[in-house]
C-alpha cells in the first residue's frame, strides 16, 4: 500500500503532559502543538499508509510514556475522514 499524506486534528490528554511533549515533538512540527493544561492539541501533518496504523503508532508511543494517555484524533487524506477514540475507529466518512 502506498504511503499517504495525512492531516490530523487530535486532543490529547494525559496524567503528565511533560512526559509526553518530548514523543510529540519528534513526531511533529513545533507549531503544530498547543499545550492545555491537561494535555495537547496537535493540528499536523503526517505521511503513513492508513489512519488507523497511524493512530494506533501515535497512541503506543504516547502510552509507552505515560499509561493514562487519552486520544481523540480525526485523520483525513483529502478523500475520507475517519475519527477515533483511543485505539477504537468512531467514525468515516467519504
Amino acid at each position: 500500500m502506498a504511503e499517504k499524506l495525512f492531516t490530523l486534528d487530535a486532543d490529547i490528554r494525559s496524567d503528565d503532559p511533560g512526559a509526553i511533549a518530548p514523543v510529540l515533538e519528534a513526531r511533529f512540527a513545533r507549531e503544530a502543538i498547543t499545550r492545555l493544561p491537561d494535555g495537547f492539541k496537535v493540528l499536523g501533518v503526517i505521511s503513513g499508509e492508513s489512519a488507523q496504523d497511524l493512530n494506533r503508532a501515535l497512541l503506543s508511543d504516547l502510552r509507552r510514556a505515560v499509561r493514562k494517555t487519552r486520544l481523540r484524533a480525526t485523520w483525513s487524506d483529502g478523500d475520507v475522514t475517519e475519527r477515533f477514540f483511543d485505539y477504537v475507529r468512531k467514525g468515516r466518512l467519504g
